[in-house]
């Protein structure tokens, strides 16, 4: 099997008009959903949060290669610092979804990131989210000059 065959886990880098992103599809199961078959609300952000770790993975910046300190000062990860959330439409169990994550800026020590899951192409919840390097100390870490042109080249 080769790399670019099934299975496709991590999702895929893409590019459309609005520019480059990354793209993962996620059918829902039961688990995801409550009593009535509608997905929770929390289901959402672990979907984003898959999102975000396959986004940063096929760029080459895994969790394991921040958390051994190669690509900073010391070992570090992403937290998230802030979301802003946007529920627009409902998914129901078996429904395909896609999560599209967009790098929207990038600080010092920190990503803007925009994330939407759509249904049948259209975005049936929106969220901005602000994630933070952060070393073990606890302390902020700015982003290496690798990771830097990393991001840098994504977008351009």
């Amino acid at each position: 099997m080769t790399d670019c065959a099934w299975p496709d886990l991590s999702g895929r880098l893409d590019v459309d008009e609005a520019g480059r992103f990354h793209r993962l599809a996620i059918r829902v199961y039961f688990e995801d959903t409550d009593f009535s078959g509608v997905v929770y609300h929390a289901s959402y952000l672990r979907w984003c949060e898959r999102g975000r770790s396959d986004f940063l993975r096929l760029l080459g910046n895994n969790h394991e290669a921040l958390f051994s300190g190669n690509n900073t000062c010391e070992p570090a990860a992403f937290v998230v610092r802030r979301m802003s959330l946007e529920f627009l439409k409902p998914a129901r169990i078996d429904d395909i979804v896609i999560v599209e994550t967009r790098l929207d800026g990038m600080g010092a020590a920190t990503l803007q990131l925009k994330q939407t899951v759509k249904k049948q192409n259209q975005p049936i919840f929106e969220t901005d989210v602000l994630v933070v390097l952060m070393g073990l100390s606890g302390k902020p870490q700015r982003l290496s000059q690798r990771l830097r042109k990393t991001f840098l080249d994504w977008v351009t």
